[in-house]
């Protein structure tokens, strides 16, 4: 298996990777939070290595040789009880290609010209993902509403979290866009770096997926957003809680969480009214909660320039286990 991150996941390095599986067979896996990697139609897709320890196992199982591009070895990104923290199987030989200080792309380059001197890489297709089913939001619909409205060559800011876990999916065969992730296990960053991706990238449009609970750390950005009239479009994705917290801490064999705890994980009574607090700070906002309303307004908002906000609302969402974004 080749493991993907850094510069190994923009479209050169991709489509050199890419060659390699084809006349290999090797595997090809990109690091769980890239902070940019090109995907959609016209460049390989490659799957990300799973948030949870448990469906992140599954993906490594029976990897013997281990390849890492731009990536490092692969560990839990927090340690559980009874459980290892290092998910690299125990006879698995691990051998660096390239660091990340290192020219990841030309290394990936140079190997295909040793083992796919004539294999092309496989592209994804270039099909219109299909409309999503209509009715009330929750994560698949979301996703698949965000896929099918996508334009081209969008930027897209993701820190959906717990209510993202079925967009690298419905994203995987959408128009082609650049992907920007966390980097860390911090929370509030989505909003400032889709502002920043404006002001680099002008002429794209920028789509940011942000979580209630994060939005709270960073909304400032709208601010921002209004007063250099940004193309920047805000999904802001309203389930109430603070559902990674919530599944953070089952997943410490802690136990039930009681009242007090229960209360630090909700984002209810109040909850935050994310169009009156998207207004006050100059950016037009409208509230959804199916998945037909989530289409009209996303097109509206990529075809009037300046920001906007969306705010979906969704049920609370714990990811599959065999989810591979989380």
């Amino acid at each position: 298996m080749l493991l993907l991150g850094g510069k190994a996941l923009t479209e050169r390095g991709l489509r050199a990777a890419s060659r390699i599986s084809a006349a290999t067979g090797a595997r090809l896996l990109a690091e769980t939070f890239p902070a940019r990697m090109e995907r959609g139609a016209g460049v390989p897709g490659v799957d990300r290595l799973a948030y949870l320890a448990e469906p992140a196992e599954a993906q490594l199982d029976g990897v013997r040789h281990l390849i890492l591009a731009g990536a490092r070895a692969p560990v839990s990104f927090f340690a559980y009880p009874g459980r290892a923290s290092d998910l690299v199987p125990a006879d698995c030989s691990v051998t660096v290609l390239a660091d990340s200080g290192q020219d990841v792309e030309t290394a990936l380059e140079a190997l295909a010209g040793q083992v796919a001197p004539e294999t092309p890489p496989v592209l994804t297709g270039g099909a219109p993902p299909p409309p999503a089913e209509p009715g009330p939001l929750a994560a698949i619909s979301l996703a698949n509403t965000v896929a099918a409205s996508l334009p081209e060559h969008a930027i897209i800011a993701d820190e959906a979290n717990t209510s993202g876990y079925a967009l690298p999916m419905a994203l995987a065969a959408a128009p082609r866009h650049t992907l920007l992730t966390l980097t860390g296990g911090s929370i509030g960053q989505g909003m400032p770096v889709a502002t920043g991706a404006a002001v680099a990238a002008p002429d794209r449009p920028v789509l940011s997926l942000e979580a209630d609970g994060s939005a709270l750390y960073t909304i400032q950005a709208l601010w921002t957003q209004a007063r250099e009239q940004l193309n920047v479009t805000t999904v802001l994705i309203n389930n109430a809680a603070y559902a990674v917290l919530r599944m953070e801490l089952a997943r410490t064999a802690a136990g039930e969480a009681g009242e007090r705890a229960s209360r630090m994980l909700d984002l209810s009574g109040p909850t935050p009214d994310f169009c009156q607090i998207s207004s006050g700070l100059g950016v037009p906002a409208t509230r959804v909660t199916t998945a037909e309303e989530l289409d009209r307004a996303l097109r509206r908002a990529y075809a009037e320039p300046g920001p906007h906000l969306v705010e979906a609302i969704v049920p609370p969402a714990v990811p599959p286990p065999s989810g591979t974004a989380w």
